[in-house]
């Protein structure tokens, strides 16, 4: 028996519907948030004498960036572009800040304004990722206002060697991580459906 060169051959294989992904929002907020508490906290001060100052740097690795990546993977599974490319992105940061502490000798007793470049970089992406989530709700868009604050602080600090501006960038990075974990929170009531919801408020753009 022939077949015609112009017909299938092959049957066309459908995929099976999948089942619905869960929001991985919530994760990479959390992720996000408990790093950047445990990095606030060295920048504000409160560890001074009792602690190295390293507490953040495996979860940095394990929490802040793995967790923060795959959970920006999933919102490429789920369509999401925005959050996709934030969680992706911040994740990113803090495997690229843990390496660059464990590669550069002295990284964390001085190495000059290579961290402020960093926290400069950064904080031209966030600041069109802070424009782009007045779209999203107001919560969002607290976390990305905080963290711009946060990085722009932070960064005059390094490139002026003071003291008191990068520990004012530290408190600025506590309320950025306050603020992210409430919106974490918002965002496993909603994933939960109970009776328990948190306000989240509406986009500033619409």
């Amino acid at each position: 028996m022939s077949v015609s060169e112009d017909r299938e051959v092959t049957p066309a294989v459908h995929a099976a519907p999948s089942a619905s992904i869960a929001d991985p929002g919530p994760l990479g907020l959390a992720a996000f948030a408990l790093t950047t508490f445990l990095l606030s906290i060295v920048n504000a001060h409160w560890t001074s004498g009792n602690s190295a100052g390293t507490a953040f740097l495996g979860y940095a690795l394990a929490y802040g960036g793995l967790a923060q990546l795959l959970a920006g993977m999933w919102e490429f599974r789920r369509g999401n572009v925005f959050a996709s490319t934030a969680f992706s992105s911040y994740g990113g940061f803090w495997i690229g800040l843990f390496v660059w502490i464990r590669v550069v000798p002295g990284a964390l007793t001085g190495t000059g304004h290579d961290l402020g470049w960093i926290l400069v970089a950064f904080a031209i992406f966030n600041a069109y990722m802070l424009l782009m989530s007045t779209q999203v709700n107001l919560a969002v868009f607290l976390v990305f206002l905080t963290l711009q604050l946060t990085e722009v602080v932070l960064a005059i600090g390094n490139f002026t060697s003071n003291v008191s501006v990068g520990q004012a960038g530290g408190y600025i990075g506590v309320l950025t991580a306050l603020v992210a974990w409430y919106t974490s929170a918002a965002g496993v009531s909603a994933g939960i459906g109970g009776k328990i919801l948190l306000p989240v408020g509406k986009p500033l753009i619409s």
